[in-house]
């Protein structure tokens, strides 16, 4: 189920962004058949297999791709797919014989996606790097934080997952439609640098004109006004506000009880401003405040935990949090109103699947029994079990 149904990709195995972009495919019905190393990677964080939540949706092979044998049945997938995603340095899967020259050479409808922080070419193209540095060179990271202090840090989610995964998965999207008009496959070339710049198109556009500072923390959403920005309750808890436009400011006002009018708060140099409603919000709990403000036009939001936001009531009734597995996560996004994508699968081991998922993709029986004896496939821990995988 789900709008890519029948979209058939391979994805080898890393971290980050491509197993982020491959997991937002395959929640919406792609068939994604993902191939790790025989041994744990020691790449990223290592975490139980069931918690490892961007592995969701799809099924683990494993399979050595330093064996000539382990190449073959890479490229006999490949033949079989509309696209296929990698996130090593360039050079690497040129070096297995893997690159884009071959594979397009066995399948010239492939769309082969590559993802890297600095691109495939340019002078940083090989050098190692992560979320934080890629951001750093695109602008992003100079421009969050509160004015005076050092530059903030936005989590991953503006380099690896915003910057790069959503790109990934927009730009096999938009290759796999394109190749089914021409017949003809092409390499996408995804940039965490080029991403996050791209997400910041708005703010450059902003700056040209002269209306956003260079400088951080003094611009309307980056901690410059005090209609925009986070309060600490009375039980040290946070709410948000960001009620941009004079109306909704007026009606945020009226309900906090804050006597001056929009347009003499707004005359307050911004620190007093702030120093006002800091001293209004700290007379009340954060749910109190939810009573208030919540479901108005305040533009007002409680400030949740990753433990409390599944249980705010807007979440439950959308169910935007599903439990899988006993693992409370993020539900499939976005919604289809008729494709509607099915309940992600638990995230499987490294090689979980290996011997059904390449059976599924047309690998013969008796070809499977002879990678197997000869060491190309299978995980180490499905070694030690023996060849029931």
């Amino acid at each position: 189920m789900g709008p890519l149904k029948g979209l058939r990709i391979v994805e080898f195995g890393g971290i980050g962004p491509g197993p982020m972009a491959a997991m937002l495919l395959a929640d919406l019905g792609a068939d994604i058949i993902r191939i790790d190393r025989p041994s744990p990677s020691g790449l990223g964080i290592e975490r139980p297999a069931r918690f490892n939540l961007m592995n969701r949706s799809r099924r683990s092979v494993a399979i050595d791709l330093k064996h000539e044998e382990g190449i073959a049945t890479v490229m006999s997938l490949l033949e079989k797919a509309e696209a296929s995603m990698e996130g090593f340095r360039p050079g690497t899967m040129e070096r297995l014989g893997l690159g884009p020259a071959e594979c397009l050479q066995r399948n010239p409808r492939l769309c082969y996606a590559r993802i890297t922080g600095w691109g495939q070419d340019g002078p940083l193209a090989t050098a190692a790097g992560h979320d934080i540095n890629y951001v750093s060179l695109s602008g992003v990271l100079h421009s969050i934080g509160r004015k005076g202090e050092p530059p903030g840090l936005p989590l991953s989610l503006t380099g690896d997952f915003g910057g790069g995964a959503l790109y990934l998965a927009f730009g096999v999207v938009s290759a796999v439609l394109e190749a089914r008009s021409s017949g003809k496959g092409q390499v996408v070339d995804v940039s965490m640098v080029e991403g996050s710049a791209s997400l910041m198109t708005s703010v450059y556009g902003s700056f040209a004109a002269g209306m956003y500072s260079g400088e951080r923390g003094t611009n309307f959403n980056d901690g410059g006004a005090y209609y925009w920005d986070t309060y600490a309750c009375s039980d040290g808890e946070y709410v948000s506000i960001a009620p941009l436009e004079k109306k909704f400011r007026s009606e945020l006002l009226e309900r906090i009880g804050v006597g001056e009018r929009v347009a003499a708060m707004d005359a307050l140099p911004v620190e007093e401003a702030r120093a006002v409603l800091r001293e209004v919000f700290l007379t009340r709990t954060r749910d109190e405040w939810r009573t208030v403000l919540e479901g108005t036009d305040a533009c007002f939001a409680p400030v949740l935990s990753l433990a409390d936001a599944p249980k705010h009531p807007h979440n439950v009734a959308r169910g935007t949090f599903i439990d899988v597995d006993g693992v409370v996560q993020p539900a499939p996004a976005p919604r289809f109103s008729r494709t509607v994508a099915d309940r992600p699968t638990p995230p499987e081991a490294e090689g979980q699947s290996t011997r059904s998922a390449l059976a599924d993709w047309g690998i013969a029986p008796e070809r499977l029994d002879r990678l197997w004896n000869e060491g190309v496939i299978g995980s180490s821990a499905d070694r030690q079990r023996g060849p029931s995988i």
